[in-house]
């Protein structure tokens, strides 16, 4: 039997022990959107030997590319070409796989950005309606799903990776900043839900990574940093237990700051933004 990652072992093995029961040998880790971006950098920052990674991602290519890769470096690895706005065909997907293979870790990742251009009034429906599938309504259910499962066993962690746009109304792009901040209230909810049975939520709100959903949104870009160095941070927090991570560290910062501002300024700021 493979060898098991002492870091990530720890962080279930604390959350198993406060619920009396032991962590798995081998961590099964899933990951949403992991075809590109920050979903393929943190599952090339999870791939190593004794970690066994279960991959979705709609593109099967570079599904394929980024497993090859995670091979490589000796994890052990299954990539399913998933669209995660199936949400009946994922809930029975995320049972099936967690019956042969115990989710030990599940980052949900998987989600669409963009901006509303100025020509149009609003948002065009279909993209808003598809937004709202893969940035809301497919996590909640999936971690909803995986919660269920995990606290069964008594341990295990959820990782729901929103967007500082949660905490701002951003005119142009509604849709977006709506799912966020639900998904961001979801998190803080399921959290003080499932840590009576011993399961972790950590709620990720990065700020500007470089991948191809941030390359379609024009500058500036303060504080820009790749997706490999912020995979890196996440992992490393998210074996501390952390139950909340903005990235980069600048903006918690700002987002602290923005506290102390008036929200009528903020929303005078932010109607500039929409000429």
């Amino acid at each position: 039997m493979r060898s098991c990652n002492p870091n990530l072992a720890r962080c279930f093995h604390q959350s198993a022990s406060e619920a009396g029961t032991d962590a798995e040998n081998m961590p099964n880790i899933l990951i949403t959107g992991a075809s590109s971006g920050l979903g393929a950098a943190l599952a090339e920052t999870y791939a190593e030997p004794g970690n066994n990674l279960i991959l979705f991602g709609r593109d099967q290519q570079r599904l394929n590319e980024t497993a090859a890769l995670c091979r490589q470096r000796g994890a052990g690895v299954e990539c399913t070409s998933f669209d995660v706005r199936n949400i009946d065909p994922l809930v029975s997907s995320i049972r099936e796989i967690n019956a042969r293979t115990p989710l030990d870790l599940a980052i949900l990742n998987a989600g669409l950005g963009g901006i509303a251009g100025v020509e149009r009034i609003s948002e065009l429906p279909e993209r808003s309606y598809e937004m709202s599938l893969v940035n809301f309504v497919s996590p909640v259910v999936t971690a909803t799903a995986i919660g269920e499962l995990m606290g069964a066993r008594g341990h295990g962690r959820i990782v729901l990776v929103g967007s500082l746009a949660e905490a701002f109304p951003l005119p142009m792009a509604p849709t977006y900043s709506g799912t966020k901040a639900g998904l961001a209230m979801f998190a803080e909810a399921l959290e003080l839900r499932l840590k009576k049975h011993g399961v972790g939520v950590t709620l990720i709100s990065p700020g500007f990574i470089d991948t191809p959903m941030s390359r379609s949104v024009p500058p500036p870009k303060p504080f820009l940093m790749t997706a490999k160095d912020a995979a890196t941070i996440m992992r490393r927090k998210i074996e501390g237990g952390a139950r909340r991570l903005i990235v980069p560290w600048q903006f918690a910062l700002i987002l602290a700051l923005s506290r102390w501002v008036p929200r009528a300024l903020i929303r005078a700021i932010l109607r500039t933004q929409m000429p």
